[in-house]
């Protein structure tokens, strides 16, 4: 038997696009890819969305999502080309001999459903083992990938586990049927970055293990580097580079890899705190409407003009509600809240026009944190109008600077939302909060949902209009290489209280306690062995395991 399990050769891809105010037309989306993969090796496909990096994925099923249509080329699985040998054998591969991990293990488990329903599925359905063999094998990969009580966690309903659990159920779900090829899509991605290790870990253990050959998508090529044997370089739907992960990683030939390679490599250099902060949050205890217990204890924090304050931790910490608390939209039960001078009332409704000005916020997910039915200019216009009154060609014309602040221009005036690109639509919701002239911006992961290069342009950006406009920013995120090239202070937040809080250079020297120890060590590196030896060294486990 050839060593050869997968075998990709002038993969075309195209789709059917429906451009707002023009015919509808098909286009190209990947341009005749070829690589091979072997039996018990893993392939890596990086690059930035739209590269077609999940499409080529689930072209090794057979399968196109979304009208997308496989157009030409051959794909070989076990020495046949399953494009040609019609519906009956793709129905007894897929589930079978190729499986599949989604990057959002949530939406993909049936919530009705117990786990272990879900996870022998395939297996039972495609006739590789009977139920109860099923049963034993889902609990022998529990086990192998790290799940809490191994023997009756498939008893518990989705939302009964957390997301790294979820995702490691999934994992063990793709591999109960015996696969030959495991396809993971972005299965960390949606992940804190400690969980993540601990998923990585237990994947790249679980490949091992089993023999399976494995397709790993992502953007992030630390991570990539992780798991890897070989690694494929996506752009556009074209190979942009393809070698072995050391070569890859240590010496890339392509610009393109070359700029991957060094992403985050932004200084900032620390400012001094100045006597005055902008924002003080003093003694904050806060806790949800209809429950009986405080999600935020004590919380002490300070924000000085013109510089960032990076609140870091993982999901569950208490970051968001610290910032739903300062914008009056979570009344605390404690404490207050001083800004530009003043104290703030704890209620929303209870602040001036001057208070709501002078205190903005960007979201995560510029796509629902705009108006999709309207331009550009309207979006930034708003405050404008509501703040400045603003009329006629005295606001064009602070359309047309704030345009040119986000380096975008006044060709974008007219577009709407959904012609523009994820970094481009995070631009536009930067010039709407700048709009307004705050002293201060609460940044909410607003880098988190976007492709590395991608983000190191908006944190670039912010950094620039911060020099130019004075402005701070309470930048939220669990990602520590953000928090080191933005942040000129750090408040590392765990179960709701601040574990370790000062200046950058004070919380990112040692000693260290062993939340943030864990934290900082849990940044992938561009190294080979990093994660064996991460794991290794730990001195804690993370809160999502």
């Amino acid at each position: 038997m050839s060593d050869t399990l997968l075998k990709v050769r002038g993969l075309k891809i195209g789709a059917t696009v429906y451009p707002p105010g023009e015919k509808p037309h098909d286009i190209d989306i990947v341009h005749g890819v070829d690589f091979d993969l072997e039996r018990g090796k893993v392939l890596g496909l990086i690059g930035e969305s739209g590269a077609g990096k999940s499409t080529i994925g689930l072209a090794s099923m057979a399968y196109g999502r979304g009208g997308v249509k496989i157009t030409g080329g051959e794909v070989w699985v076990n020495g046949r080309d399953i494009l040609k040998t019609g519906i009956k054998d793709i129905r007894k591969l897929r589930g079978a001999e190729v499986t599949y991990v989604s990057q959002s293990a949530a939406a993909s488990f049936n919530p009705a459903k117990k786990i272990m329903d879900q996870v022998i599925e395939a297996a039972v359905e495609q006739k590789k083992f009977s139920r109860k063999d099923a049963e034993q094998r889902a609990r022998t990969l529990f086990a192998k990938l790290g799940l809490p009580d191994p023997d009756n966690i498939g008893e518990r309903y989705p939302h009964q586990v957390s997301g790294g659990q979820l995702q490691r159920c999934m994992t063990a779900l793709a591999l109960c049927p015996e696969p030959d090829l495991v396809v993971f899509d972005e299965p960390t991605t949606a992940l804190d970055v400690t969980t993540q290790i601990d998923v990585l870990m237990a994947i790249k253990e679980a490949i091992a293990d089993t023999g399976v050959a494995a397709l790993y998508i992502t953007h992030d090529l630390a991570v990539v580097a992780q798991v890897s044997d070989d690694i494929m370089v996506l752009r556009m739907g074209n190979t942009i580079e393809y070698g072995d992960t050391d070569q890859i990683i240590n010496r890339p030939q392509d610009e393109y890899t070359q700029a991957l390679v060094s992403v985050r490599s932004i200084e900032h250099e620390e400012k001094a705190p100045t006597p005055e902060p902008v924002l003080s949050v003093k003694n904050i205890t806060a806790r949800y409407k209809g429950t009986n217990f405080d999600v935020l204890h004590n919380v002490n924090v300070d924000l000085h003009p013109g510089q960032t304050l990076a609140v870091v931790g993982e999901s569950g910490s208490g970051k968001s509600t610290l910032a739903r608390v300062i914008t009056g939209l979570l009344p605390p039960r404690d404490g207050q809240i001083d800004f530009a001078g003043r104290t703030l009332s704890n209620d929303l409704a209870g602040r001036s026009l001057e208070d709501l000005r002078e205190l903005q916020m960007i979201y995560q997910m510029a796509d629902t944190a705009m108006n999709p039915r309207q331009t550009v200019g309207t979006i930034i216009g708003r405050p404008l109008e509501f703040y400045f009154g603003l009329r006629g060609e005295e606001k064009r014309k602070r359309l047309i600077d704030l345009l040119d602040e986000i380096e975008l221009g006044e060709k974008f005036m007219d577009r709407y939302p959904a012609e523009l690109s994820g970094g481009q639509k995070q631009r536009v919701c930067i010039a709407r909060s700048l709009a307004a002239k705050p002293k201060m911006i609460i940044c909410d992961e607003v880098t988190s949902a976007l492709d590395p290069l991608v983000a190191d342009g908006i944190l670039k950006l912010l950094l620039d209009l911060q020099k130019i406009e004075n402005v701070a920013y309470l930048f939220i995120t669990h990602d520590l290489a953000t928090v080191r090239a933005i942040s000129d202070s750090i408040a590392v937040m765990y179960q709701g209280r601040v574990a370790r809080y000062g200046s950058k250079s004070e919380v990112l020297s040692p000693p260290f306690d062993d939340y943030t120890d864990l934290l900082l060590s849990s940044v992938p590196e561009m190294r080979l062995g990093w994660l064996e030896e991460v794991v290794a060294n730990r001195k804690m486990e993370s809160a999502g395991n």
